[in-house]
């Protein structure tokens, strides 16, 4: 199909950005985009609903492969297609939103066929998955934000697959931000030292940490901005010179409090927090664990451990491992309470050797790369009689799963959830038995 005849249209391999095409848009993909073909081409459109019939503008052209576009209209719109509430939202607009265009149900839809998509393309599984709804809404749920400053000294999300900075603030704001986070981004001060952009050149200082293609863009000085649960709202500077050291937050989970870095990791949705400790000990339950060994790998600052000393007792042993000094520091606070936690500072892949040679559970919960199928084997080597994994991205999770399955166990249990209103991303919570 063409833009306007056929003799207007361009054929698929003389593409070019700003090139105008009709598609008819197929499955929703893994990163918040559909599939379409021009011609036989495949093109991964922005702001489409599989089975529509839209007008795309070409964005990125991949020699002899792929190309990217933006829905610039749509010519037959899904039933469950509303308006986009967000300024922002629009072709070329910020990239931190997906799927504003989709009614909340859509949305948990389209992820919940993601989910089962890399199951099933990755592992050869075939799960019927359902995303469960969080509590407050789909906006005004993001507690922490990391945004750029730009040269006009505007904060804000970068646009889609660039640098530039959609300015927010209390009239055009950023509508998944937590209140107080678009009146911040637009009153934070800039600290002294930390290098303004110039609307020509990249900070002296980050020149060497520039990569090849998108990534090698000027790069902006980023501001991470927080709500915390205790009601603090802070702007955090990673690129302010000198050492500052970074306030703690109390956050609030399973009836416990949990000191946190302003910046540092801790769910971005009020609920989720709760949401997956309540999912992993669910996940535990029926094993018999009381006065058992565990793990808590990836361990953050004691989320789960928390959950495990509870479902191990005070004669059982939790073991929690996190890389991150500064969140494997607050965790010793934060389970002081929990005699039978050992807090261990370290990479995991390069620890687990030293861990107990017997474990009889385990719960991960790995950045979005995965654990990795090295990891894998080495934790089924151990025999444990449960592998409870959280997981953010679907993809990983699928990869990981392959692995697991071939390591001796099955996937016993799902369940997702839509921590991230508005956007692709989603959180699910896999159980593994031996199989």
């Amino acid at each position: 199909m063409g833009t306007e005849t056929d003799e207007q249209a361009p054929t698929a391999d003389d593409l070019r950005p700003g090139d105008l095409v009709e598609v008819e848009v197929g499955a929703v993909a893994h990163g918040g985009h559909c599939v379409a073909r021009y011609q036989g081409r495949v093109v991964f459109v922005r702001l489409a609903l599989p089975g529509e019939s839209v007008r795309v503008r070409i964005t990125e052209v991949r020699k002899g492969s792929f190309c990217r576009g933006d829905v610039v209209s749509v010519l037959r719109a899904d039933p469950e297609r509303i308006e986009a509430p967000c300024v922002h939202f629009r072709p070329g607009g910020c990239g931190g939103c997906d799927f504003q265009h989709a009614t909340g149900t859509r949305q948990r839809q389209l992820k919940a066929d993601v989910v089962a998509e890399q199951l099933h393309r990755l592992a050869g599984l075939d799960v019927a998955v359902v995303v469960e709804e969080l509590p407050g809404g789909g906006f005004g749920w993001r507690t922490r934000v990391r945004w750029a400053l730009d040269p006009q000294g505007r904060i804000g999300p970068r646009a889609v697959r660039s640098h530039r900075v959609e300015g927010v603030n209390p009239s055009e704001p950023c509508l998944i931000a937590a209140p107080g986070l678009n009146e911040l981004a637009a009153t934070a001060d800039v600290p002294a030292g930390v290098r303004r952009p110039s609307s020509s050149g990249t900070p002296v200082r980050r020149q060497q940490r520039q990569l090849r293609g998108r990534a090698a863009r000027p790069e902006l000085p980023e501001v991470v901005l927080t709500a915390a649960g205790d009601g603090s709202l802070l702007a955090i500077w990673p690129d302010q010179p000198g050492h500052q050291e970074v306030p703690t937050v109390t956050e609030q989970a399973v009836g416990q409090s949990f000191s946190v870095a302003g910046d540092g990791f801790w769910q971005v949705h009020p609920a989720a927090a709760d949401t997956l400790a309540f999912a992993v000990d669910e996940a535990l339950a029926g094993v018999e664990l009381d006065g058992g060994s565990s793990w808590d790998l990836y361990g953050g600052v004691g989320l789960f451990a928390e959950v495990l000393a509870e479902v191990v007792g005070p004669s059982g042993t939790v073991v929690t491992v996190e890389g991150d000094r500064t969140a494997s520091g607050l965790a010793v606070g934060n389970l002081a309470h929990r005699q039978q936690v050992s807090v261990v500072l370290g990479s995991v892949e390069k620890v687990i050797d030293d861990l107990p040679e017997t474990v009889d559970a385990i719960v991960l919960d790995p950045p979005r790369a995965g654990a990795g199928p090295e990891l894998c084997r080495q934790m089924a080597a151990r025999a444990p009689s449960v592998i409870v994994y959280v997981a953010c991205d679907p993809a990983a999770l699928g990869r990981d799963t392959a692995a697991l399955m071939g390591a001796g166990y099955r996937l016993d249990s799902l369940r997702s959830f839509d921590c991230f209103p508005q956007t692709h991303h989603i959180e699910c919570v896999a159980r593994f038995l031996p199989a």
